[in-house]
């Protein structure tokens, strides 16, 4: 973790001097912009590792600028939203962001964020995929749980292969949707939570009470391996 750059966006100079402080603290190399045009600029000079992102700007929003960040930068990025903001929480994510937390937020849990999506940064498509008591084998399309294998539907496979290789990120409907039924899907959101049932009832030891697959209420799904320290 030590010296890797974090880049803050926000327009409120409180919350600018308070995460920087605080990350500094932790041991982050930190830059600041309180405008989208400054934040662009600010990432394009010296390339953050990660992006602590507001969705209301002065100059534009916040989509717009994961949006233009996620053309030519793989630097993972954490929405701030308002409570209420919803529709832009979920614009912001299908535009490439890998998180969100809520204004007003806890500070631990900001941090608890930026190491996860710090440590996805470069993950590994290894043909093989374990999490827990989870054993994924791509490459033969073969699922164990506790050793013994689980049957399950192409879709299926092909959702939980999505959430397994993007484990810990925030997946929003419509981006699940569009990866596993192609970007010309007519399959609606409930359709999916359908699947996200028979999935949990396969793979989950006790599906009332998901360990792997969570869900976000109004937004999406993330699957977390249990042992890991993230929120």
């Amino acid at each position: 973790m030590s010296g890797q750059r974090v880049l803050i966006v926000d327009d409120e100079p409180q919350i600018l001097r308070a995460l920087r402080a605080t990350l500094h603290g932790a041991g982050y190399t930190v830059d600041v912009a309180a405008t989208a045009e400054e934040a662009l600029t600010a990432a394009a000079a010296h390339p953050p590792e990660a992006v602590i992102l507001d969705l209301v700007l002065p100059d534009g929003n916040g989509t717009d600028v994961c949006r233009e960040l996620r053309s030519w930068s793989q630097a993972p990025v954490i929405v701030l939203s308002a409570v209420g903001d919803e529709r832009q929480k979920i614009a912001a994510l299908d535009a490439g962001a890998d998180d969100y937390v809520t204004k007003p937020f806890s500070v631990d849990e900001l941090l608890a964020r930026l190491r996860a999506v710090l440590r996805r940064r470069a993950p590994e498509h290894e043909p093989v995929l374990t999490v827990g008591d989870l054993r994924i084998d791509i490459a033969e399309r073969v699922v164990t749980v506790r050793d013994e294998r689980v049957k399950l539907s192409p879709h299926e496979f092909d959702l939980l292969r999505v959430l397994v290789q993007n484990r810990g990120k925030l997946l929003t409907h419509r981006a699940l949707l569009r990866e596993i039924w192609g970007p010309a899907y007519q399959v609606e959101a409930n359709y999916l939570h359908v699947y996200v049932s028979h999935l949990r009832k396969k793979i989950e030891p006790d599906p009332s009470s998901p360990r792997y697959l969570l869900t976000e209420p109004g937004a999406g799904y993330r699957f977390v391996d249990p042992a890991d320290d993230r929120l």
